[in-house]
């Protein structure tokens, strides 16, 4: 293991060198300059890396570009701050058009020696505009990021090759001391270095090329193990038949839970899996029995789920994770010992055997505590009768006509699905806006969503509706129907449970933000027809048949004070 442990510094730029070489790196080519002295070093010092100097940064680019092209392997491409990497630009552009892999590292000032008239410092962010594949700035180096700094360099290497060929830049700050000066506080690290650091780089760096296309992917051999658990997160797949299909079979092949985002069509085909989990959240509640839970190893199929509980537990327990997508982004936030399998759940399916695994005790613990917290939430709601907001994705889930499609808000109604979305075989189509999380464009995608399909519904709260009123003008375009079940709590509930809620003022103005329109004039306004709702039994009338054409807002008055209380006081009461 080539890890200098000098000073952070070197540590931060050896294992970097480290990581490229067992993602498959052989070639760095490096330019001298003063700012990238860590990584010239780190490259210059490994054992199984050529370092190659060379003068001019534009002949070392095109070098680069050559032993790219003709390898299909990356080449390491090393220069110092400044116009330096100015002078890789034509190298990159034709890397893009060429699709030739390239991973570009400039060294950089930190950010406090920027724009300050620091010498040999310009703006690097994003040097070279839209034509490389991705681009990063990492931290400044620190000992406690270096499991950030592995996710990084293993996401830029695969986005170098997958799904096109091109260049990756990754701009490097680097503070004093540059040179590999000893530092106390390293020296203690050399004995605690963990051995299995690099376990999850070495087992990517050989998927990359096993994943595409030819789908020779070995099974690893702790799938065979005891204690896994399959993770389902936010998707919309194109054909939820065959994704929950493709979950349920890999989850019986291997005897494995699967705990079942709401945001993901599993919920909706419960009949395919007899392992389903919906009340993972609530279950982590409990420490004792998180514990109990706790993995040895996940496959997790997309993008984390929503609940908050379920990704502390990970960042806690630290299992070894797979993460199956066929897409090039770096799906773990948790940054934890994570191999990306670059092929879609449907794919794999196909590579697992058709022997079912029997059931182990550790399955049975998770079906038999799913029953126990479905049941006392199932019981609990069809018990309430006050308006409580997390009731009304609890009903959704039961009373909408077969395979409607349900476009989700952010900020409480995810969360609501999350946690009260009941698992049942009406193949209810989630849609949302995921992506970024925000709550901007809400009316506007649902109805994108439900232009010329079959009727459709929206579930909101106030103020993402209110955030895009403006959806509302192209109600004379909108072919189709779309009912609005809108939960108006007079603000932002969700602020409701973070720690801000304690300091009013400003919690009220500035976090929860009232606005307390009338949404019976708003709808007037634009000609959409509007129901204020009495009971619970009025909502479930109005949500099967739902109607063929316009527009219809179905208001539900709640009290966020009130819902914040009972989510704090009954949830703790049932399930303590």
């Amino acid at each position: 293991m080539a890890i200098d442990f000098s000073n952070i510094n070197s540590v931060w730029a050896s294992v970097l060198a480290e990581t490229l070489y067992r993602l498959g790196l052989t070639t760095a080519i490096v330019c001298p300059g003063s700012r990238s002295t860590p990584l010239a070093i780190a490259f210059a010092q490994h054992p199984q890396i050529e370092a190659i100097p060379i003068l001019d940064e534009r002949s070392a680019s095109f070098f680069a570009l050559g032993k790219a092209r003709q390898t299909h392997v990356p080449v390491a491409l090393v220069c110092t701050s400044g116009t330096a990497g100015a002078n890789f630009y034509p190298a990159v552009i034709e890397a893009r058009e060429g699709r030739v892999p390239l991973l570009v590292l400039t060294g950089d000032r930190p950010a406090e020696m920027r724009d300050c008239n620091a010498g040999q410092t310009i703006d690097q962010q994003k040097l070279f505009g839209s034509y490389p594949n991705g681009y990063s700035e990492l931290a400044v180096p620190s000992l406690d990021l270096l499991p950030y700094l592995r996710q990084v360099l293993i996401q830029a290497w695969e986005r170098t090759l997958y799904p096109v060929a091109g260049a990756v830049h990754l701009n490097l700050p680097f503070r004093d001391p540059l040179a590999p000066i000893p530092q106390a506080q390293t020296q203690t690290l050399a004995a605690q270095f963990p051995a299995d650091f690099f376990t999850a780089v070495e087992e990517t760096g050989g998927q990359i090329a096993s994943c595409r296309p030819s789908l020779q992917t070995s099974i690893p051999a702790q799938w065979l193990q005891p204690r896994g658990i399959l993770i389902a997160g936010v998707a919309q797949p194109n054909s939820p038949l065959d994704y929950c299909a493709a979950i349920a079979h890999l989850a019986k092949t291997l005897g494995l839970p699967v705990l079942a985002e709401a945001l993901s069509p599993l919920r909706n085909f419960a009949e395919l899996n007899p392992y389903l989990v919906s009340t993972y959240g609530l279950m982590l509640r409990d420490a004792e029995l998180a514990d109990k839970l706790a993995p040895d190893w996940v496959i997790r199929v997309g993008e984390m789920p929503t609940s908050k509980e379920l990704r502390q537990w990970l960042a806690k327990t630290q299992p070894r994770q797979w993460i199956i997508d066929e897409g090039d982004r770096n799906l773990d936030p948790l940054h934890g010992k994570t191999t990306h399998f670059r092929l879609s759940i449907e794919q794999l399916a196909v590579l697992m055997p058709n022997q079912p695994q029997p059931p182990t005790p550790y399955l049975h613990l998770w079906c038999e505590t799913e029953q126990q917290f479905r049941q006392a939430i199932d019981g609990t709601l069809s018990n309430t009768t006050a308006w409580f907001e997390g009731k009304a994705a609890w009903l959704l889930s039961q009373h909408l006509p077969p395979a409607t499609p349900l476009f989700v808000a952010n900020s409480m109604p995810v969360r609501d699905m999350e946690s009260f979305w009941q698992p049942g075989n009406l193949q209810i189509r989630p849609c949302f806006n995921r992506g970024a999380n925000g709550i901007d464009g809400t009316l506007s995608t649902a109805l994108g969503m439900a232009h010329r399909q079959q009727s459709s519904v929206l579930l909101t709260g106030d103020l993402a509706l209110l955030h895009d009123t403006n959806g509302f003008l192209m109600r004379h375009k909108f072919v189709g129907h779309l009912t609005i079940v809108l939960i108006n709590n007079n603000g932002g509930g969700i602020f409701e449970s973070l720690p801000i809620a304690q300091f009013d003022p400003p919690f009220e103005e500035f976090f929860a933000t009232p606005q307390a329109i009338d949404f019976a004039k708003l709808s007037a306004t634009y000609g959409v027809e509007y129901e204020r709702m009495q009971s619970w039994q009025q909502l479930v009338q109005r949500l099967n048949p739902l109607p063929t054409q316009g527009i219809r807002i179905l208001e539900i008055c709640t009290d966020r004070k009130a819902d914040a209380q009972w989510r704090r006081k009954k949830i703790k009461s049932t399930f303590a």
